[in-house]
């Protein structure tokens, strides 16, 4: 079971190679047709043609396509993204604390994701068609219908401006990650709880429930340990991927709640035209999804144990 584990593993981590060197060429060739020009952006409005052909030739801009696409390549396998256009900082100065935010945020925005998400929909499941199963899911269609933008202004109008628990944004400490998180895990539980109780519903018709119930175990183990843990499976999934779309979707809450999370980065690097921080900060948005799919694969293991890796 253990080496057959690592063996998948490995198998997986080398299958993720290709799959880097195709989000590279992705970002990489799609900003190459995008209007604008990084020499004319770096030497300013006012300079001469010979000034910027001299930049060209200095960032490799002369050389034909695929030479770029290679050096850009080699320089990331050396952890080099290059300086960025508008600064002239290297990228990854101005990335990995950045990405450490919305990181934070994430993890912060899924954990609280997964406890409501799990918690609501074993209650509705377990209380079907009740009043309590009726207002859980009328609050999950709100938590999948609310716009992150609006819920956030709401959050910060009644718990900052008006209760003045919590403050209104930036990164001064726990208190300021309190709302974003919420903001950002709402329609992420909603949709955990709808599949965990759709997978509590399925599970708890099948035999080996009613033969529990039959042996006169109680209700709360029943639910918990035999129907919990199999009716995990899908909702694992659902868990895995929200958390990636968490890291690349969560530009609205940090603009909200001015959180200096690499979406917010991005942006503002869209409109500056600074491609360097633009390729940057997709790579590790999308690379951060493909390990978190590794990292879900290996938790079905643990999950249900008739999953084998050889």
């Amino acid at each position: 079971m253990v080496w057959g584990m690592i063996n998948y593993i490995i198998r997986r981590l080398l299958m993720i190679i290709p799959t880097l060197i195709a989000i590279t060429m992705v970002s990489f060739f799609i900003l190459q047709v995008v209007p604008g020009d990084p020499a004319r952006a770096m030497a300013g409005i006012e300079a001469n043609e010979k000034d910027v052909q001299a930049i060209r030739k200095q960032l490799g801009l002369d050389k034909p396509i695929y030479l770029q696409y290679g050096i850009f390549l080699k320089h990331i396998v050396q952890g080099d993204f290059g300086q960025s256009i508008r600064s002239r900082d290297d990228v990854i100065k101005q990335i990995w604390p950045r990405f450490l935010n919305t990181l934070r945020l994430a993890v912060a925005s899924i954990s609280l994701s997964i406890v409501i998400g799990i918690i609501a929909g074993v209650i509705a499941a377990t209380r079907k068609n009740s009043g309590i199963d009726y207002l859980t899911m009328g609050l999950v269609l709100v938590g999948i219908s609310a716009p992150t933008f609006w819920m956030g202004l709401l959050l910060i109008l009644v718990f900052s401006v008006f209760a003045g628990w919590f403050p209104a944004g930036g990164t001064g400490g726990f208190l300021s990650l309190v709302l974003p998180a919420i903001t950002l895990a709402a329609p992420s539980a909603a949709v955990t709880a709808r599949m965990t109780r759709s997978s509590m519903l399925e599970v708890l018709q099948m035999d080996y429930i009613k033969t529990a119930r039959a042996k006169g175990q109680k209700e709360m183990k029943v639910v918990f340990k035999h129907a919990l843990k199999n009716a995990l499976m899908p909702t694992i999934t659902i868990v895995g991927m929200q958390f990636g779309y968490l890291m690349g979707g969560a530009v609205l809450v940090e603009t909200v709640f001015t959180w200096p999370g690499v979406g917010w980065v991005l942006v503002d690097a869209i409109f500056a035209k600074d491609y360097p921080v633009v390729q940057a900060g997709v790579i590790f948005i999308a690379a951060s999804f493909v390990f978190v799919n590794l990292a879900v694969d290996i938790l079905y293991s643990y999950v249900n144990p008739r999953i084998t890796y050889d």
